[in-house]
Protein backbone atom coordinates (compact mmCIF):
# COMPACT_ATOMS: atom_id res chain seq x y z
CA UNK A 1 0.00 0.00 0.00
CA UNK A 2 1.28 3.21 -0.92
CA UNK A 3 1.70 5.99 1.96
CA UNK A 4 2.97 8.68 -0.13
CA UNK A 5 0.00 11.46 -1.14
CA UNK A 6 -0.68 11.41 -4.87
CA UNK A 7 -1.73 15.54 -5.01
CA UNK A 8 -4.14 16.15 -8.39
CA UNK A 9 -4.77 19.22 -9.13
CA UNK A 10 -7.45 20.97 -8.23
CA UNK A 11 -8.64 25.06 -8.04
CA UNK A 12 -11.28 25.20 -5.51
CA UNK A 13 -12.53 28.62 -6.51
CA UNK A 14 -12.34 28.24 -10.03
CA UNK A 15 -12.95 24.50 -11.12
CA UNK A 16 -12.14 24.38 -14.19
CA UNK A 17 -9.38 26.36 -14.34
CA UNK A 18 -5.71 24.64 -15.06
CA UNK A 19 -3.97 26.92 -13.07
CA UNK A 20 -3.84 28.51 -9.83
CA UNK A 21 -1.54 31.59 -8.18
CA UNK A 22 -1.08 31.14 -3.93
CA UNK A 23 0.90 33.23 -1.39
CA UNK A 24 2.96 30.23 0.52
CA UNK A 25 2.43 32.17 3.69
CA UNK A 26 -1.89 31.33 3.33
CA UNK A 27 -0.87 27.81 2.36
CA UNK A 28 0.89 26.80 5.88
CA UNK A 29 -2.43 28.19 7.27
CA UNK A 30 -4.96 26.42 5.25
CA UNK A 31 -6.85 23.91 7.58
CA UNK A 32 -8.79 22.70 4.44
CA UNK A 33 -5.94 20.63 3.06
CA UNK A 34 -6.61 16.41 2.88
CA UNK A 35 -2.80 16.08 3.39
CA UNK A 36 -0.14 17.52 4.66
CA UNK A 37 2.41 19.85 3.44
CA UNK A 38 5.40 19.08 5.55
CA UNK A 39 5.29 15.00 3.99
CA UNK A 40 6.47 14.22 0.90
CA UNK A 41 4.01 14.35 -1.88
CA UNK A 42 3.31 13.75 -5.11
CA UNK A 43 2.21 15.90 -7.45
CA UNK A 44 0.86 15.64 -10.95
CA UNK A 45 1.10 19.35 -12.28
CA UNK A 46 4.03 21.49 -12.66
CA UNK A 47 4.93 24.26 -9.89
CA UNK A 48 7.30 27.22 -9.40
CA UNK A 49 7.84 28.85 -5.83
CA UNK A 50 9.09 32.39 -5.95
CA UNK A 51 10.10 33.28 -2.45
CA UNK A 52 10.26 36.87 -1.75
CA UNK A 53 11.24 37.33 1.84
CA UNK A 54 12.25 35.51 4.41
CA UNK A 55 14.31 32.21 4.40
CA UNK A 56 13.29 28.67 4.91
CA UNK A 57 13.92 25.36 3.05
CA UNK A 58 12.17 22.76 0.79
CA UNK A 59 12.96 19.61 0.00
CA UNK A 60 12.50 17.83 -3.82
CA UNK A 61 13.13 13.85 -3.93
CA UNK A 62 16.02 13.82 -1.75
CA UNK A 63 17.83 16.98 -1.66
CA UNK A 64 16.69 19.66 1.04
CA UNK A 65 17.28 23.35 -0.71
CA UNK A 66 17.53 26.12 1.22
CA UNK A 67 15.58 29.13 0.57
CA UNK A 68 15.54 33.09 0.88
CA UNK A 69 14.81 36.29 -1.30
CA UNK A 70 15.10 35.61 -5.15
CA UNK A 71 14.83 32.06 -4.93
CA UNK A 72 12.55 29.90 -7.97
CA UNK A 73 12.17 26.47 -7.10
CA UNK A 74 10.78 24.20 -9.92
CA UNK A 75 8.92 20.74 -9.44
CA UNK A 76 7.76 18.56 -12.39
CA UNK A 77 5.01 16.96 -12.48
CA UNK A 78 5.09 13.23 -10.86
CA UNK A 79 7.98 14.62 -8.49
CA UNK A 80 7.65 14.44 -4.66
CA UNK A 81 8.46 16.97 -2.26
CA UNK A 82 7.75 18.37 0.90
CA UNK A 83 7.32 21.88 3.01
CA UNK A 84 8.63 23.16 6.20
CA UNK A 85 6.82 25.19 7.76
CA UNK A 86 8.47 29.48 8.42
CA UNK A 87 6.90 31.82 10.17
CA UNK A 88 9.26 34.39 8.42
CA UNK A 89 8.57 33.00 4.06
CA UNK A 90 6.43 35.27 1.95
CA UNK A 91 5.86 33.77 -1.20
CA UNK A 92 4.00 32.81 -4.27
CA UNK A 93 3.04 29.69 -5.92
CA UNK A 94 2.27 29.03 -9.02
CA UNK A 95 0.28 25.93 -10.24
CA UNK A 96 -0.29 24.68 -13.70
CA UNK A 97 -1.15 21.17 -15.89
CA UNK A 98 0.74 20.20 -18.93
CA UNK A 99 -2.94 20.69 -20.24
CA UNK A 100 -3.05 24.62 -19.50
CA UNK A 101 0.14 25.77 -21.22
CA UNK A 102 2.87 22.98 -22.97
CA UNK A 103 -0.02 21.58 -24.99
CA UNK A 104 -0.59 25.27 -26.69
CA UNK A 105 3.58 25.11 -27.62
CA UNK A 106 4.64 23.86 -30.74
CA UNK A 107 6.50 20.82 -30.42
CA UNK A 108 9.84 22.71 -29.92
CA UNK A 109 8.91 25.48 -27.61
CA UNK A 110 7.10 22.61 -25.82
CA UNK A 111 10.88 21.22 -25.37
CA UNK A 112 12.56 24.49 -24.12
CA UNK A 113 9.89 24.96 -21.82
CA UNK A 114 9.80 21.37 -19.87
CA UNK A 115 13.98 21.37 -19.85
CA UNK A 116 13.14 24.03 -17.00
CA UNK A 117 11.59 21.64 -14.57
CA UNK A 118 14.17 18.64 -16.02
CA UNK A 119 16.21 17.83 -12.32
CA UNK A 120 18.08 15.26 -14.67
CA UNK A 121 19.65 18.24 -16.57
CA UNK A 122 20.13 21.04 -14.12
CA UNK A 123 19.20 22.13 -10.15
CA UNK A 124 15.70 22.69 -9.31
CA UNK A 125 16.64 25.57 -7.42
CA UNK A 126 17.84 28.95 -9.46
CA UNK A 127 18.55 31.74 -7.10
CA UNK A 128 17.84 35.52 -9.18
CA UNK A 129 19.85 38.42 -9.21
CA UNK A 130 18.19 41.79 -7.65
CA UNK A 131 17.21 42.64 -11.98
CA UNK A 132 15.75 39.50 -12.72
CA UNK A 133 14.00 38.97 -9.38
CA UNK A 134 12.89 42.40 -9.91
CA UNK A 135 11.26 41.16 -13.51
CA UNK A 136 9.76 38.25 -12.21
CA UNK A 137 8.18 40.28 -9.98
CA UNK A 138 6.87 42.17 -12.43
CA UNK A 139 5.14 39.31 -14.10
CA UNK A 140 4.16 37.02 -10.94
CA UNK A 141 1.74 40.90 -10.23
CA UNK A 142 0.30 40.78 -13.80
CA UNK A 143 -0.99 37.43 -13.74
CA UNK A 144 -2.20 38.27 -9.90
CA UNK A 145 -4.15 40.93 -11.75
CA UNK A 146 -5.75 39.02 -14.26
CA UNK A 147 -6.84 36.10 -11.90
CA UNK A 148 -7.40 38.18 -9.19
CA UNK A 149 -8.66 41.17 -9.90
CA UNK A 150 -10.27 41.30 -13.84
CA UNK A 151 -10.92 37.57 -14.06
CA UNK A 152 -12.85 38.33 -17.10
CA UNK A 153 -13.00 36.02 -20.51
CA UNK A 154 -9.32 36.89 -21.72
CA UNK A 155 -7.85 36.09 -18.15
CA UNK A 156 -6.82 32.72 -18.94
CA UNK A 157 -5.41 33.45 -22.25
CA UNK A 158 -3.45 36.18 -20.84
CA UNK A 159 -2.13 34.32 -18.29
CA UNK A 160 -1.44 31.31 -20.16
CA UNK A 161 0.33 33.56 -22.40
CA UNK A 162 2.38 35.30 -19.24
CA UNK A 163 3.04 32.43 -17.77
CA UNK A 164 4.79 31.38 -21.10
CA UNK A 165 6.75 34.74 -20.40
CA UNK A 166 7.59 33.71 -16.80
CA UNK A 167 8.88 30.07 -17.77
CA UNK A 168 10.72 31.40 -20.92
CA UNK A 169 12.49 33.94 -18.97
CA UNK A 170 13.20 31.86 -16.07
CA UNK A 171 15.20 29.06 -18.28
CA UNK A 172 17.17 31.64 -20.23
CA UNK A 173 18.47 33.15 -16.56
CA UNK A 174 18.97 29.36 -15.60
CA UNK A 175 20.96 28.30 -19.04
CA UNK A 176 23.05 31.89 -18.04
CA UNK A 177 23.15 30.98 -14.28
CA UNK A 178 24.20 27.16 -14.82
CA UNK A 179 26.12 27.46 -18.10
CA UNK A 180 23.41 25.71 -19.93
CA UNK A 181 23.00 24.94 -23.54
CA UNK A 182 19.29 23.30 -24.73
CA UNK A 183 21.01 23.92 -28.81
CA UNK A 184 23.35 21.42 -27.88
CA UNK A 185 24.12 18.06 -29.81
CA UNK A 186 22.40 15.10 -28.74
CA UNK A 187 19.60 16.73 -26.27
CA UNK A 188 16.77 15.55 -28.22
CA UNK A 189 18.03 12.14 -28.07
CA UNK A 190 18.94 12.24 -24.67
CA UNK A 191 15.61 13.50 -23.52
CA UNK A 192 13.87 10.37 -25.49
CA UNK A 193 16.33 8.05 -23.54
CA UNK A 194 15.81 9.68 -20.36
CA UNK A 195 11.34 9.36 -20.82
CA UNK A 196 11.90 5.97 -22.26
CA UNK A 197 14.26 4.93 -18.68
CA UNK A 198 11.98 6.55 -16.33
CA UNK A 199 9.31 4.37 -17.83
CA UNK A 200 10.82 1.34 -18.04
CA UNK A 201 13.55 1.10 -15.96
CA UNK A 202 12.27 -1.77 -13.50
CA UNK A 203 12.03 -3.88 -16.54
CA UNK A 204 15.01 -2.78 -18.99
CA UNK A 205 18.10 -2.60 -17.32
CA UNK A 206 21.05 -3.13 -19.63
CA UNK A 207 21.91 -0.72 -22.09
CA UNK A 208 21.77 -2.68 -25.46
CA UNK A 209 18.11 -2.72 -24.74
CA UNK A 210 17.39 0.57 -24.79
CA UNK A 211 19.94 1.20 -27.38
CA UNK A 212 17.43 -1.27 -29.64
CA UNK A 213 14.60 0.35 -28.64
CA UNK A 214 15.94 3.62 -29.60
CA UNK A 215 17.78 2.64 -32.95
CA UNK A 216 20.89 3.07 -31.93
CA UNK A 217 23.93 1.72 -31.15
CA UNK A 218 25.87 0.96 -27.40
CA UNK A 219 28.34 3.23 -28.50
CA UNK A 220 26.14 6.35 -29.56
CA UNK A 221 24.02 5.98 -26.64
CA UNK A 222 26.86 6.02 -24.54
CA UNK A 223 27.85 9.58 -26.74
CA UNK A 224 24.64 10.87 -25.68
CA UNK A 225 24.72 10.31 -22.03
CA UNK A 226 28.45 11.53 -21.82
CA UNK A 227 27.57 14.61 -24.00
CA UNK A 228 24.59 15.69 -22.26
CA UNK A 229 25.19 14.71 -18.29
CA UNK A 230 29.02 13.47 -18.63
CA UNK A 231 28.00 9.77 -17.46
CA UNK A 232 28.04 6.63 -19.06
CA UNK A 233 24.04 5.73 -20.40
CA UNK A 234 24.93 2.37 -17.56
CA UNK A 235 25.31 5.20 -14.88
CA UNK A 236 22.30 6.92 -15.79
CA UNK A 237 20.28 4.39 -16.29
CA UNK A 238 21.66 3.20 -12.48
CA UNK A 239 20.86 6.68 -11.01
CA UNK A 240 17.21 6.69 -12.37
CA UNK A 241 16.83 2.85 -11.15
CA UNK A 242 18.07 3.87 -7.44
CA UNK A 243 15.96 6.99 -7.47
CA UNK A 244 13.28 5.44 -7.62
CA UNK A 245 13.99 2.11 -5.27
CA UNK A 246 14.56 5.20 -3.02
CA UNK A 247 10.74 6.88 -3.57
CA UNK A 248 9.32 3.43 -3.20
CA UNK A 249 11.24 2.67 0.31
CA UNK A 250 10.07 6.37 1.28
CA UNK A 251 6.67 6.30 -0.01
CA UNK A 252 5.16 2.91 0.68
CA UNK A 253 4.89 0.10 3.45
CA UNK A 254 6.37 -2.67 0.75
CA UNK A 255 8.41 -5.01 2.04
CA UNK A 256 12.04 -4.94 0.99
CA UNK A 257 11.13 -8.29 -0.68
CA UNK A 258 8.68 -6.61 -2.82
CA UNK A 259 10.63 -3.73 -3.74
CA UNK A 260 12.94 -5.62 -4.55
CA UNK A 261 10.65 -7.60 -7.29
CA UNK A 262 9.10 -4.58 -7.81
CA UNK A 263 12.34 -2.84 -8.79
CA UNK A 264 12.77 -5.72 -11.29
CA UNK A 265 15.58 -8.02 -8.94
CA UNK A 266 14.30 -11.70 -8.89
CA UNK A 267 16.61 -12.18 -6.10
CA UNK A 268 16.86 -9.76 -2.71
CA UNK A 269 20.58 -10.66 -2.18
CA UNK A 270 21.22 -9.30 -5.29
CA UNK A 271 19.18 -6.00 -4.46
CA UNK A 272 20.76 -5.43 -1.35
CA UNK A 273 24.61 -5.36 -3.07
CA UNK A 274 23.13 -3.24 -6.04
CA UNK A 275 21.06 -0.59 -3.42
CA UNK A 276 24.37 -0.69 -1.34
CA UNK A 277 26.55 -0.58 -3.79
CA UNK A 278 25.06 2.96 -5.70
CA UNK A 279 24.19 4.87 -1.95
CA UNK A 280 26.43 3.32 0.66
CA UNK A 281 23.46 2.24 3.11
CA UNK A 282 21.22 -0.94 3.03
CA UNK A 283 17.40 -0.77 2.05
CA UNK A 284 16.53 -0.47 5.63
CA UNK A 285 18.95 1.75 6.81
CA UNK A 286 17.64 4.56 4.26
CA UNK A 287 14.01 3.81 5.00
CA UNK A 288 15.10 4.65 8.43
CA UNK A 289 16.50 7.81 7.92
CA UNK A 290 13.81 9.14 6.11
Amino acid sequence: MENIKQIKFQNKKKPTAQFDILKLENLFKRKDLDHSIEEFHKVNFFAIILIENGTGYHTIDFTEYKCSKGTILTIRKDQIHKFFRSDSINGSLFLFTDEFLVSYLEKSENLRVIQLFNDLLSSPKLQLYPNDFLEIQQIKQRIESEFFEKNDSYSMHIIRSELHILTTKLLRIKLNHQNLDLERKYLKEFIEFQNLVESNVHIYTKVKEYANKLGVSTKTLNTITKEIVNKSAKEFIDDIAVRQIKRLLINTELSIKEIAYKSGFEETTNFYKYFKRHTKSTPEQFRLAY
